[in-house]
């Protein structure tokens, strides 16, 4: 789960991480009432997406006036804005925030994610802070410091100070520095985070250390232990297929190919995924059923897939192993006649009550293509989008 940037800093804000001032403004005369109250001579206004690159997508802009806050909180709001993280369809703005401009003399990063190799959480730090941070990661790695933190111990002084002065802050702003690292740190931990970001975390003319932008995202299988983040979600940005599949308990992900995929078992997906791709199509989404779907769920995935426009085919490929291949083709049976399925639909399924699946599917009458392994199943429904364009 992904919240917005005001989101995140009000949650750092707890941790003691110093942050400029702002407000959330959702409308051009909340945005002005917040500039006016926050006072002073110049202001920021920044677009609500759950993207990064926001700046370079004209989303972010400095205001030296109220009425300079009023025109470009009116340009910004409801403007489709597309950055390198939202694809060319873009992101339509909802929401901004106005924040009190910053006196910024450099621009740092940090930022943690879990780093499976270790089983530890890592902190990445880097003197090149700013909008170009994923040119630094990919031309100039040695820029990039990190420090794998030991769950026993948290981060402790001596790693947050080491860290600080290798990207540059001078000694005068190290325990700042360090203050900031350890209440990321705490704030990650205790929110079951799976990324937490600063950038830039500037150091300003009077030497101080501050929190200029932030970003969170979560891991939703611990979001039971906290709903006040689950209560910061903001529907507007997330899909509305993405959202109807988490009804129903469904792990789903569009995608831009033409070729549904119906699968039992995150790694079975993933590969169903590759095989197609070998042979030449493009899948149109991610879907897990999971170990226990049943009819209904079934009939739930296909009518979220079928939503697609561009949706040309329909994979299903099932491994019988928790999950018996005749409820499967039950549910494939049911759901093809509810949703009056007009696009081709291959099936391929192994396993517990493989017999008795197929037998079902061959005795629905239903204009089903069926495939004996992985490949086949690949091959024939790649065909068979082509065939439908």
């Amino acid at each position: 789960m992904k919240i917005h940037e005001y989101q995140a800093k009000e949650i750092l804000r707890r941790y003691g991480v110093a942050t400029p001032r702002g407000v959330p403004s959702f409308s051009v005369d909340e945005a002005v009432t917040a500039a006016e109250s926050l006072g002073g001579r110049v202001w920021v206004v920044k677009a609500q997406i759950h993207a990064g690159g926001r700046g370079k997508g004209g989303g972010v802009k400095l205001a030296k006036s109220v009425d300079e806050v009023k025109t470009l909180a009116g340009q910004i709001l409801g403007m489709q804005l597309k950055t390198h993280q939202t694809g060319p369809e873009g992101q339509k703005v909802r929401r901004l925030l106005i924040e009190e401009g910053a006196d910024i003399k450099k621009e740092l990063y940090v930022g943690m994610v879990v780093d499976r190799g270790t089983q530890k959480v890592a902190l990445m730090a880097s003197s090149e802070g700013g909008m170009d941070i994923e040119e630094v990661a990919a031309h100039t790695p040695e820029k990039i410091h990190k420090v794998f933190v030991d769950p026993d111990k948290g981060l402790t002084d001596a790693e947050a100070d080491d860290v600080a002065r290798k990207i540059g802050v001078p000694d005068a702003s190290v325990a700042q520095a360090r203050g900031i690292l350890q209440a990321l740190y705490r704030a990650f931990w205790d929110t079951d985070a799976s990324l937490a970001e600063i950038n830039p975390l500037i150091l300003t003319g009077d030497g101080r250390v501050v929190a200029l932008d932030a970003k969170m995202n979560f891991d939703d299988n611990a979001l039971f232990r906290h709903p006040d983040i689950v209560a910061m979600r903001d529907l507007d940005e997330e899909d509305p297929a993405e959202i109807e599949a988490s009804k129903f308990d469904l792990s789903y992900i569009s995608l831009d190919g033409n070729i549904g995929c119906l699968v039992n078992g995150a790694g079975l997906a993933m590969a169903t995924m590759d095989t197609i791709k070998l042979y030449g199509g493009s899948p149109a989404n991610f879907l897990d059923v999971g170990g226990g779907a049943t009819a209904e769920k079934v009939t739930e995935a296909f009518k979220i897939m079928l939503r697609n426009p561009g949706l040309q085919a329909i994979l299903v490929n099932i491994f019988g192993g928790i999950m018996k291949c005749d409820v499967i083709a039950t549910g494939i049976v049911t759901a093809a006649r509810e949703v009056k399925l007009g696009v081709p639909l291959v099936v391929r399924m192994k396993g517990t009550n493989e017999d008795l699946g197929k037998q079902i599917l061959k005795e629905s009458g239903l204009p089903i293509i069926s495939a004996n392994n992985m490949a086949e199943a690949a091959e024939k429904v790649v065909a068979a989008a082509k065939g439908a364009k």
